[in-house]
């Protein structure tokens, strides 16, 4: 299989790289290295399979040629990380939506229809008050528009134009929502939080908790995010969904702080941070973030292999070796 990564050289998209890799497929991954790594990919780039292209998801030239070739694309290119969607809203709007529009374009054009794999977030629910987020919630957005509500707006707009192109050309894409992925080269520069965590129980630093640490989230290990997004992207029933990717173990922020503390044995303090000190401006936080994922196996099959226990104690091996 000829695979298309847009974001190829982030998070999550050296993983799916790697996963592809070591099936013996053909890999070209985009990436601007924004917040993405050559570091990601570079025990790669000597794979015969395997090609990094350094560009622009707006500009860069070989776009059609690599979608007319591809038989698999996951479009992983955005503007990501709690600090850099504050602190660029613009980027946001153009990277997130007209990236993806000139992708789409490209795909609907194509004389073979290739998988699409859209990557939208958990951000989209907003300010949802569901304990158990699912697919047909309705979604609710703050009258503020840009920092977290324009990321949120950008990546359901993704979903919409996925969901138009599929509709009007017949494409077979799918959306999964991503709900806060970890594991290895996660960077914590740009306001991930366990990767910081894991940074400063190992040095011995005070774990910086934004807030009261009360809000909770749901962290799934990349190596079990990528196997889903494989599963969806060969699976007709997913085309047209948008589709909860994520873990059902929820923790509070500051639980999870001392999950690691914990785990590594560290000496590392709390240290409460104000919301509007952390992030530098002021915004109405999200408390609480967990998926169904009901649809997701029902479309799948789909199993986790990974829990947060044992997510944190490979990332703790890792940072000290």
């Amino acid at each position: 299989m000829r695979v298309f990564i847009t974001g190829g050289a982030g998070f999550i998209g050296s993983h799916l790289a790697e996963y592809h890799l070591g099936k013996g497929d053909q890999v070209v991954v985009l990436d601007d290295l924004s917040t993405g790594s050559e570091e990601n990919v570079s025990p790669f780039l000597a794979n015969p399979h395997f090609r990094f292209e350094k560009g622009d998801i707006l500009t860069w030239g070989g776009m059609e040629k690599e979608i007319l070739s591809a038989e698999r694309i996951y479009h992983m290119a955005a503007v990501v990380g709690m600090f850099r969607v504050l602190q660029q809203p613009v980027a946001v709007s153009r990277v997130n939506v007209c990236g993806t529009e000139r992708l789409l374009e490209y795909v609907a054009a194509a004389r073979h229809k290739p998988q699409l794999v859209i990557a939208s977030s958990s951000s989209v629910y907003g300010y949802s008050d569901s304990i158990d987020l699912k697919e047909d919630r309705n979604l609710v957005f703050s009258p503020e528009l840009s920092g977290v509500g324009g990321y949120a707006l950008s990546k359901f707009t993704n979903e919409f134009q996925a969901a138009s192109y599929r509709k009007v050309h017949g494409i077979s894409v799918c959306m999964p929502r991503l709900f806060n992925a970890v594991g290895p080269r996660q960077c914590g520069s740009y306001g991930f939080v366990l990767p910081r965590f894991i940074k400063q129980a190992v040095s011995g630093e005070p774990l910086t908790v934004f807030g009261d640490g009360t809000q909770t989230r749901s962290f799934c290990d990349v190596r079990d995010t990528i196997v889903a997004l494989d599963s969806l992207a060969g699976s007709p029933a997913a085309y047209g969904e948008a589709i909860n990717v994520g873990s059902p173990e929820e923790i509070a922020i500051l639980d999870l702080a001392n999950l690691v503390i914990a785990r590594a044995n560290s000496k590392s303090r709390i240290a409460f941070i104000p919301f509007d000190e952390g992030y530098g401006v002021h915004f109405r936080h999200i408390m609480q973030r967990h998926p169904s994922l009901e649809k997701l196996r029902t479309l799948t099959g789909f199993e986790h292999s990974w829990n947060l226990t044992q997510t944190i104690d490979d990332l703790l091996k890792r940072a000290r070796t």
